[in-house]
């Protein structure tokens, strides 16, 4: 998806839609990122989190991966001077081109593993897990089905009204959610918190793959 014709209003949108609901969500694990030295980010948009993390944590070094590059430039805009030296963007297809490195601590996708297929989310989530260290931690905020009648029919309007819009607005191929918890965990990651929002529609979760963390 390449967001690139809605970037400049694209924050507006959002506050249209949900108000500050979807920036509590990727906010909502952001103290796991005090510590972290190497973080990759995908999808940032237009840099809200990338400058909290920035002014949480002054030694970490971030990739941050997005195919819209009016969005990465709105999220360069928001890195200040002191920081930029630690942070490189990378306008690419992450699905397609290689990552920009491995062995990261911290991976971040807000509302990133939304845009792709079944198929192509399990190969998302397969060349990511690689990346990450082990007992390193990934940050998730997403959408979601939840259980419950009048949950759910409230989810699914939602995504039909979102996934028709981002269609027309940016060619979004998939047309609805891939089963990401479930990939997540076969690839091994655990998951070790999870907070949900708006009848559930919203969810943060935060996952850590196994091993030493030394």
């Amino acid at each position: 998806m390449n967001a690139d014709r809605i970037a400049a209003f694209y924050r507006w949108i959002e506050y249209v839609a949900f108000g500050k609901a979807l920036e509590r969500r990727r906010f909502a694990f952001l103290s796991r990122a005090a510590l972290s030295r190497r973080v990759l980010i995908l999808g940032e948009g237009d840099g809200r989190f990338l400058a909290r993390l920035l002014a949480l944590n002054d030694a970490a070094w971030v990739d941050v991966v997005d195919a819209s590059g009016s969005m990465l430039a709105l999220a360069r805009g928001r890195v200040p001077p002191p920081a930029a030296g630690r942070v490189r963007f990378h306008r690419r297809n992450a699905l397609l081109a290689p990552l920009p490195g491995d062995g990261y601590d911290l991976i971040v996708t807000h509302f990133f593993l939304d845009c792709f297929s079944t198929d192509d989310a399990a190969r998302m989530i397969a060349r990511l897990s690689a990346a990450l260290r082990p007992g390193g931690e990934w940050i998730v905020s997403e959408f979601q089905e939840p259980s419950g009648r009048l949950a759910r029919l409230h989810a699914r309007l939602w995504l039909f009204v979102m996934y028709a819009f981002f269609r027309l607005a940016t060619g979004l191929t998939a047309d609805k959610l891939p089963p990401y918890s479930t990939l997540l965990s076969a690839a091994g990651l655990v998951i070790e918190e999870q907070q949900q929002a708006r009848w559930g529609l919203m969810v943060s979760q935060l996952w850590r793959k196994p091993g030493d963390t030394a």
